[in-house]
Order: C-alpha cells, then sequence, then structure tokens
C-alpha cells in the first residue's frame, strides 16, 4: 500500500516538473443575440420625410443641443436599448443662413473630425429617383462615430445621421453590432422619401 501511495506522489512530482505547453485562449467576440430583423414606419408630424426604421428601436426626441434648443422640433434619436446605440438625426430647412454648401460642408467637416483616429474612410455617394441624394460615410478604426449619412433634395431639406455606441469597448469587439446597425441604416436610407404636403 505504501509503495503504491509513493508511486502516486513520484508520477505527481514528475508530471509537475515536465514543461507543459500553455496556449492563448483564441480571439472571439462576445456572444451577441441579434433581434429578428423587422421594420416598422417612421412618420412623425414634425418632419417632411418618412422612412422605415427598425422595430426593436426607438424614437427619442432631442430637445436640447449642448444645453441649447434645438434647430428644428426634427431632431432625435434612433435608440437600440438591445445594443445601447444611438443614431443622432438632425433636421434642418435648407435657407440663406443654412445653404446646402454649407450643411454638405458640415457634414462633411464633421465625418473628417474622426480623421485622426479612423484607419479608413469611404465616401459613398447615393442618388435615389424620389429626388433624395446624399452621402453615407464609413469609418473605420477606433472612432467615436462608424457610420454617419446624409439625405438632401439640395434645395429644401438636409438630413443629417450619425451613429455612437454608449460603450468603451474596442471597435474590434463592437465589429458584429456595426455591421448590424449598418444594414439597418442603410435600410432607412433606401427606403428614406420626402413627403408631398411639407
Amino acid at each position: 500500500m505504501k509503495l503504491r501511495h509513493s508511486l502516486w506522489i513520484f508520477l505527481g512530482i514528475f508530471l509537475a516538473c515536465q514543461d507543459v505547453a500553455i496556449l492563448p485562449k483564441p480571439r472571439a467576440y462576445p456572444k451577441i443575440v441579434f433581434p429578428e430583423r423587422s421594420y416598422t414606419a417612421f412618420d412623425s408630424e414634425h418632419c417632411p420625410f418618412t422612412f422605415e426604421m427598425p422595430s426593436y428601436a426607438e424614437i427619442q426626441k432631442d430637445s436640447l443641443f449642448f444645453e441649447e434648443q434645438t434647430a428644428d422640433q426634427c431632431w432625435f434619436d434612433i435608440y437600440y436599448p438591445v445594443f445601447d446605440c444611438s443614431i443622432h438625426c438632425s433636421y434642418y430647412t435648407i435657407s440663406a443662413e443654412n445653404s446646402f454648401e454649407k450643411l454638405n460642408d458640415d457634414a462633411f467637416r464633421m465625418a473628417m473630425e474622426h480623421n485622426k483616429k479612423a484607419t479608413y474612410i469611404d465616401e459613398l455617394p447615393f442618388s435615389k429617383p424620389n429626388n433624395v441624394s446624399g452621402f453615407i460615410f464609413n469609418l473605420e478604426g477606433p472612432v467615436a462615430t462608424p457610420f454617419q449619412f446624409y439625405c438632401t433634395d439640395s434645395l429644401q431639406h438636409f438630413v443629417r445621421g450619425a451613429l455612437y455606441f454608449n460603450t468603451q469597448i474596442r471597435p474590434d469587439s463592437l465589429a458584429p453590432l456595426y455591421e448590424f446597425v449598418k444594414e439597418d441604416i442603410t435600410h432607412m436610407v433606401n427606403t428614406f422619401a420626402w413627403k408631398e404636403s411639407m
């Protein structure tokens, strides 16, 4: 019995002294349960446009912008409770004070402000037959907003949107969420239309 006990102790010491290769865990994204894609109509009495938005997101009305009144009643956030992110949307009537050139330059300037941290910025122009045109800005790298866009008719209306996540998590960990929400934004842009009566 003593021999068997001594043999187990010797075997344990022998195995403990062996070089064992320790392998790091492979990189992986946290498990995310994505909602099933479905859309509902956005049609506010304060806004001269409509589009289809995700049914798993909610509209939050903006009333203040940096402690001041918003420029228009049609400022709102599309908030995703499941991802804790928002698409900040602002509307401007094109006027002498806010000309198309100024609003266009502002949209490009706000996208390019992230150039210091972005590893890549893709500017994608679009034009639809229903008098909706604009740009989508796809930003890669550790930027505050990975996706921005604007829709306009170049004469009366200008709508700008920017995606923000309320987290400090590294961009590569959020990559699956970015891609999911980008597909929703693309759907919103594709279904975007001006109201005839406004």
